[in-house]
């Protein structure tokens, strides 16, 4: 069996400090393999986002220790884990974070430009994750000449450029119609068939259905785990849904 890709190893995450500090995180153990599709389920306020957060680098743990492919993200400088997060791991954030200057195109070629690709293969590269999200016809276009939809496909196509081996996706389909979010988890289900390993956050359990594994998250602590076929039984236990 492969190494882990992604690591937390007693992962917590807390905010603010004595009366007003709130566990967002609660001693999460986890592990994902290449070509694994996770599902992350719970409540609002569960620690769903935190965890994405944290294995993609942007947050730290306050206590435990977050490894992808083997190295401790706290260890990393800044400039380091920045650099691994545009090699390594793609990430579709809930509010999009789409460049409002750049069009489509070069919203999604930035990141393989940042990391040393040329103009010209970064666009070639981007046509190609716009295409496989179905909006070629859109590289042209600005984020506010786009429905919320079109966003979040653009979104999802600058975390699938370039040979990124971790996926991570915050409620990729929340903007989406009930048929291209379907389309969306089809082609995390064939990213993660290709080798990656990918963690879609999802409040749906027929999208959490195409995940070889779905982890129910309750008030910080992982509470439960489940293979597909058997998400929406749990999901009264441990506080999931809408």
């Amino acid at each position: 069996m492969s190494a882990a890709l992604l690591e937390l190893r007693q992962v917590t995450r807390t905010h603010g400090e004595g009366a007003r500090q709130v566990i967002a995180l609660d001693s999460v153990d986890l592990e994902v393999r290449p070509g694994e599709f996770l599902a992350v389920m719970g409540a609002s306020g569960s620690g769903k986002s935190t965890l994405l957060h944290l294995a993609g680098g942007l947050a730290l743990p306050t206590r435990g220790d977050v490894l992808v492919e083997g190295r401790s993200l706290p260890a990393l400088s800044v400039a380091d884990r920045a650099a691994m997060r545009r090699r390594t791991v793609g990430y579709v954030f809930q509010d999009f974070n789409l460049l409002p200057s750049l069009t489509a195109a070069e919203n999604v070629a930035f990141p393989r430009e940042l990391d040393g690709a040329s103009v010209r293969d970064a666009r070639a590269e981007a046509m190609e994750a716009l295409a496989s999200v179905g909006i070629a016809d859109l590289a042209d276009r600005r984020p506010h000449e786009m429905s919320g939809g079109q966003a979040q496909r653009v979104a999802i196509a600058r975390a699938v450029v370039g040979p990124r081996r971790l996926l991570l996706a915050d409620e990729a389909t929340g903007a989406l119609d009930s048929r291209t979010g379907q389309d969306v988890v089809a082609l995390l289900r064939e990213r993660a068939d290709a080798g990656v390993a990918v963690v879609l956050v999802t409040h749906e359990p027929r999208f959490a259905a195409w995940a070889d594994r779905t982890v129910h998250l309750r008030d910080g602590r992982l509470v439960g785990v489940s293979a597909p076929g058997s998400v929406e039984a749990l999901l009264p236990a441990v506080g999931g849904g809408r």
